[in-house]
């Protein structure tokens, strides 16, 4: 009874943090003092000998994390960085310009899938090419609603399987996976759902043709920024370098490094000017056009990491004490009853409405699918592929979602977007259908753990 106060007081502390614009990092905390003095409850040791207990297991699961939040604070160089270097301007420009009524549609989600997958981020992408071809889509006559399902699909494209994704890293990490591996399964496992949505795309941009593209936009464009081919290279290092077998940390540094080269080569940037992007992002001084550029830097990941760290914390406290038993052998119930992916799947949706967050989402299922994975026959390369194919997408169609709300709110649209966001349900029901070919997903009845 002591668990559920807590989880209680838990979920109604983030509601509370939401709806009042707060951090989550807030609740979190609320919730590690929770969870700590429940942790020494049940331990039934010394104070101080209990506080030490708890402390080495948290400890243990924030270091096996470690290599994550390093990938992380490196992101947040490169989404600062391609904004410096004009690679997110020049991607955008010449997207435009090659837009033709029928194709508009088919454009947008393409260029945000591209844009999504290098930069690893669903809302750096919704804020910049996003909002750009929301403008389009209205000056020329296109449904806002249906723009905006179709980049809500482009965006999470990336925010799934790039492998400079924080939340694909953030995966791999608690879930102890290679992050390559997972990429290139995930890849597979994304073509019936990608054509399906690409195919719908094609018949909807076809219905729907934008009657023009507004050429003061493109002016626009030509004037603000320096519209340099250079700029298309931290993009092509990026994406190649990792076929090349280079490491993904490298391979970010590398297109950083290559960034604030043209940076300063090309756009002129002061050296310690693009020292001080890089760290603190990207902050125009003028209300234009560059406005939406702004956000990126190593700052603008601190508050991730935090969070993944006291989320981290949370995962010792409940391998030590056990005080989850009771609901994993309930789950591990359910993943031989109707399959581990369809646990996972429930799992998602409901820790994606009650917590309103990816990562706490991500976080929760991992700890609570872990070991019913193990005892039915699945493995951690499995957990991982399961908690991408749901939980990473599922969350971008729960209306009061972090995941949802924001992008929603950069495209100026209601919720009448989801039902147009194709790709975000079909990842999950085409998974649904298909896993066996990738992973058996029930462990044989005669080897069915006991319940009870």
């Amino acid at each position: 009874m002591s668990l559920v106060i807590a989880f209680v007081i838990f979920i109604a502390s983030m509601i509370f943090m939401l709806i009042t614009g707060h951090s989550m990092v807030w609740a979190l905390l609320i919730g590690l003092l929770l969870f700590t003095g429940l942790g020494l409850k049940q331990l039934d040791m010394p104070l101080g000998k209990g506080i030490k207990e708890l402390s080495a297991s948290s400890w243990g699961s924030i270091r096996d994390s470690l290599i994550v939040i390093e990938v992380m604070l490196i992101i947040g160089l490169i989404t600062a960085a391609w904004r410096i270097s004009g690679t997110i301007t020049i991607f955008v420009y010449y997207g435009m310009k090659v837009i033709v009524p029928p194709l508009f549609l088919i454009i947008a989600f393409l260029l945000s899938c591209l844009l999504s997958y290098a930069l690893g981020t669903s809302f750096g992408v919704a804020g910049t090419v996003g909002v750009i071809f929301m403008a389009l889509a209205r000056s020329g006559g296109v449904d806002p609603l249906l723009t905006a399902g179709v980049l809500m699909s482009g965006i999470y494209f990336g925010d799934r399987a790039s492998p400079v994704s924080s939340s694909a890293n953030m995966v791999a990490g608690i879930t102890k996976t290679e992050i390559l591996t997972n990429v290139k399964i995930m890849m597979k496992t994304a073509i019936l759902p990608l054509a399906i949505t690409l195919a719908a795309y094609c018949v909807l941009s076809v219905l729907n043709p934008i009657s023009h593209v507004d050429s003061a936009l493109m002016a626009t464009f030509q004037e603000e920024f320096t519209l340099s081919p250079w700029g298309f290279l931290p993009a092509v290092l990026m994406l190649a370098l990792p076929l090349l077998k280079v490491g993904v940390i490298w391979a970010i540094l590398i297109s950083v490094v290559a960034s604030g080269v043209i940076a300063f080569a090309v756009e002129h940037i002061p050296v310690l000017e693009i020292c001080k992007v890089l760290i603190f992002g990207y902050h125009p001084t003028g209300e234009g056009l560059s406005a939406i550029l702004e956000g990126g830097g190593l700052v603008s990941m601190i508050e991730i990491v935090i969070i993944l760290i006291i989320s981290c914390a949370y995962s010792g406290i409940f391998n030590r004490t056990g005080m989850l038993e009771g609901l994993l052998s309930r789950i591990t119930k359910c993943c031989v009853k109707i399959g581990r992916f369809a646990t996972a799947l429930i799992l998602g949706t409901a820790s994606s409405v009650l917590f309103c967050n990816q990562t706490i989402a991500t976080l929760m299922c991992n700890d609570l699918l872990n070991k019913p994975y193990l005892e039915t026959g699945g493995n951690a390369q499995e957990l991982a592929i399961d908690i991408e194919n749901s939980t990473i997408v599922v969350v971008g169609l729960v209306p009061w979602a972090i995941a949802c709300s924001v992008p929603l709110t950069f495209f100026g649209v209601g919720y009448g977007a989801l039902p147009w966001s194709f790709y975000l349900y079909l990842v999950p029901l085409c998974y649904l259908v298909t896993k066996k070919r990738w992973f058996a997903d029930r462990a044989p009845a005669a080897k069915a753990p006991s319940c009870q």
